[in-house]
């Protein structure tokens, strides 16, 4: 995959932003990148967008950042000069496409229906926007058209772009905290991290299955081996030998550890790379941090 899609894949959100005045831009891109988003589409619907998009790739090195609503050659020429990473037009206009693949820009053309679709993946695009996308039929659509087209399917999405972190009236009155806020619930609400199991570390198999057995007859659970350890109900996993963490793990789900070890990454956590498995795309399906937490060790996994 194209680095900066890889990137966008990793922050998985993308604020899609139409602003009116230049001098807002930098403050606006930082805030977004206070929040964990650090990518924004900015639309060519107002004048300001080739300064904006300048001002955000020359002064905020940390932000991806491409422009939208590109409806010519014209409109893409200027984003390019001024630094767009991506392309991204509203429809499927095979020339201005092909007039970008050209000039070797990422392309990230709108469509609606498989025909569309069909079209960019001749032309070796490897991710199209799906655009409008409840007007279209959303993920219910999306699932319909896995069969066929199964590169550009619902489970197969890099990343939504939305506008609801960065609304007109929170750009005009210059509320930079209020928007870090509104990214950071939504990085909050996207990588969806919850408690799976707490692990206890046990000295052999006998002594991890009568304590499975024996917390589960309190409390109504039904034991289960795995093999390598013993789990009364779901939450509580008694290890056949000691594993990682001297007292034991405490295991949190996510609905994406690819998308968590970048997110907290940049917020300084530090992941043990050799602890890393893969499922079957190549993508991080569970890892553990670095160093202990009270005698615990964590990791996250995939829901």
């Amino acid at each position: 995959m194209n680095e900066v899609l890889h990137t966008l894949s990793k922050i998985g959100i993308v604020p899609v932003i139409a602003i009116d005045d230049p001098k807002k831009a930098v403050p606006l891109a930082r805030a977004l990148v206070a929040g964990g988003l650090n990518a924004a589409e900015v639309t060519f619907r107002t004048a300001a967008a080739e300064e904006a998009i300048r001002a955000i790739a020359a002064e905020v090195p940390d932000m991806v950042v491409g422009a939208g609503t590109v409806t010519s050659r014209e409109r893409l020429d200027r984003a390019l000069a001024a630094g767009s990473q991506f392309i991204v037009t509203p429809g499927f206009n095979p020339d201005t496409v092909k007039y970008g693949l050209d000039k070797g820009a990422l392309m990230l053309p709108g469509t609606a229906t498989g025909g569309e679709m069909e079209q960019a993946m001749t032309l070796g695009l490897e991710v199209v926007k799906f655009f409008p996308a409840e007007d279209n039929g959303g993920v219910k659509k999306l699932k319909a058209l896995a069969g066929p087209y199964r590169e550009l399917s619902f489970d197969q999405i890099v990343a939504c772009g939305g506008t609801w972190m960065v609304k007109k009236d929170l750009i005009e009155g210059e509320c930079w905290d209020e928007i870090t806020a509104i990214c950071k619930e939504a990085v909050r609400v996207m990588l969806g991290i919850e408690l799976a199991h707490v692990g206890v570390n046990c000295g052999s198999a006998e002594e991890a299955e009568r304590l499975a057995k024996t917390v589960s007859a309190f409390f109504g659970y039904a034991p289960r081996g795995t093999g390598k350890s013993w789990f009364a109900g779901s939450a509580i996993e008694y290890m056949n030998q000691p594993g990682p963490g001297t007292k034991g793990h405490i295991g949190f789900k996510t609905n994406s550890v690819e998308r968590a070890i970048y997110h907290l990454g940049r917020q300084g956590v530090e992941f043990d790379e050799s602890s890393v498995t893969y499922n079957e795309k190549g993508a991080p399906r569970f890892v553990y941090l670095k160093g202990e937490f009270g005698g615990f060790a964590i990791h996250l996994v995939n829901k």
